[in-house]
């Protein structure tokens, strides 16, 4: 558990700190936001691409062997993001970068779903999910005071070096190959089932618009700060106030999923994400910025109440493969997004867009209610 959530927590911090970053890049190399979102897509699109492949790896080779290694490549991906010489190297180094996190979602939620059986491993997955916020509040908080210190390249390198330390950690703690309760995984056997009908692909839909509404929306809230006046440092604080507002909410949902279930959970969930970027639109900066960690809230506990809800619908003996395949979806939307909401913005503009991103969170709904008969079937 303590491999799985200091992974997590490491790996989301580098996928989040992007968003510290882009504005920078984007002074920089003269981008639009088309742009900035495919810097941002390039990232999360290798990061979504390999879990599959980082899975079958695991089986074959050791889960904490693999992630190990990934963990190394994605600190050698910022490190020569930081001695890039031009924006092809930075787009190649982002590449790498997102391949090495690859290994991170699929192999951390197998050790916790295996070890945890039941009701217990909805509660230790929201545990996990918890640890990533955790590293999404320190990590661009931490970049955010490096930058306004140092170039961004030489921030880039040292957190280049944090990787390569996480992943040594990884190594030292010695996790078994196969870190599985196996009497905790036979004995919920029965009651998990191989499948429930098309209650996985339900929720595998739920997921990639939770996912690409949020990627699309932390995205282009810096700019939408920016319009309100916000410099930099303040942008940091944004992003750690939403995270922050995440991190609880990923905690609490999950457990909230538990006691109401998922259905309920996320109607409340997504509906208030819907509500909260639209309320943030004409908001001025410091009462948008109050705002920001009740939308973290909602944004992000939808994600606790998803992943908890794979266990019950797959078997153990599926499992691995079933956590590649929802994160595969679920960042690969994440990846995409935020490259089509960026043409969006080019044509209509920022706050139109967040208007869009409202919207579409709203599809959900329907796909949740009809996810409720396939969980009772169960």
């Amino acid at each position: 558990m303590a491999v799985a959530c200091g992974a997590h927590a490491l790996h989301d911090g580098f996928t989040d700190l992007l968003y510290v970053l882009l504005p920078l890049w984007q002074a920089e190399f003269g981008l639009g936001y088309a742009e900035v979102g495919a810097l941002r897509a390039l990232y999360a699109g290798a990061m979504a691409g390999f879990q599959l492949p980082a899975g079958a790896l695991a089986d074959r080779f050791g889960g904490a062997l693999v992630l190990a290694l990934g963990t190394a490549v994605a600190g050698l991906g910022y490190m020569m993001a930081g001695m890039s010489v031009g924006f092809a190297t930075l787009t190649a180094a982002l590449v790498i970068g997102g391949l090495g996190s690859s290994t991170q979602h699929p192999i951390a939620a197998n050790f916790v779903a295996h070890v945890f059986a039941g009701q217990r491993s909805r509660a230790a997955l929201a545990g996990y999910n918890f640890s990533g916020d955790l590293g999404k509040m320190a990590l661009p908080a931490a970049t955010a005071g490096l930058v306004a210190l140092l170039p961004w390249r030489s921030a880039a390198v040292i957190l280049g070096i944090i990787g390569i330390a996480g992943a040594a950690l990884v190594l030292l703690a010695r996790v078994p190959p196969g870190s599985v309760a196996r009497e905790q995984a036979a004995a919920t056997e029965a009651s998990l089932g191989p499948s429930a009908g098309r209650g996985f692909p339900l929720l595998l839909s739920i997921g990639v618009i939770d996912s690409a509404t949020r990627m699309g929306f932390l995205t282009f809230l810096p700019f939408l700060l920016r319009m309100k006046g916000a410099e930099l440092p303040m942008i940091g604080i944004a992003l750690t106030l939403v995270f922050a507002g995440g991190a609880a909410g990923k905690l609490v949902c999950g457990f909230l999923g538990a006691r109401l279930g998922v259905v309920r959970a996320v109607f409340i969930t997504e509906g208030l994400t819907a509500v909260g970027i639209l309320a943030l639109v004409p908001l001025p900066l410091m009462a948008g910025l109050a705002l920001l960690p009740l939308i973290g809230v909602a944004l992000n506990g939808t994600s606790s109440v998803l992943y908890g809800t794979v266990p019950e619908l797959v078997g153990p003996e599926r499992r691995q493969r079933a956590f590649s395949i929802f994160y595969t979806a679920v960042i690969g939307a994440g990846a995409l997004s935020p490259v089509l909401y960026g043409l969006a913005s080019d044509a209509v503009g920022v706050p139109a867009v967040m208007a869009l991103i409202a919207g579409v969170v709203l599809l959900t709904l329907p796909l949740a209610r009809g996810l409720g008969p396939a969980l009772r079937r169960v």
